[in-house]
């Protein structure tokens, strides 16, 4: 049971409690759920899965994930091992917002 003094301070709070955007960030996984059985293989479930989470993780770092991942890929081959962090999506910079900010 609420003391008179926490039922004040709920009557008092102009918020709804909803879970909209709990379901609204789960939604691509269910919308995805029936296209992902058919991954092939258990590899390829692991394989989906981590790809999942690389897109997940660019943008919760206000990234577009497709730049993100096309740019690692692109220069992951020739960039030198000591600075990988680089690439992370917590501190990627994109080079092709750099060259237009220059121009």
């Amino acid at each position: 049971m609420l003391s008179r003094s926490r039922m004040k301070i709920l009557k008092g709070l102009n918020a709804t409690l909803t879970n909209n955007a709990a379901e609204r960030a789960l939604r691509g996984i269910a919308l995805g759920r029936k296209s992902w059985l058919f991954c092939g293989s258990d590899r390829g479930g692991d394989r989906a899965a981590m790809m999942y989470s690389l897109i997940v993780t660019a943008k919760m770092n206000d990234l577009d994930p497709q730049a993100w991942l096309a740019d690692v890929l692109a220069r992951i081959a020739e960039h030198p091992v000591q600075r990988l962090d680089e690439l992370l999506p917590w501190n990627w910079r994109n080079p092709n917002k750099l060259v237009d900010q220059a121009a």
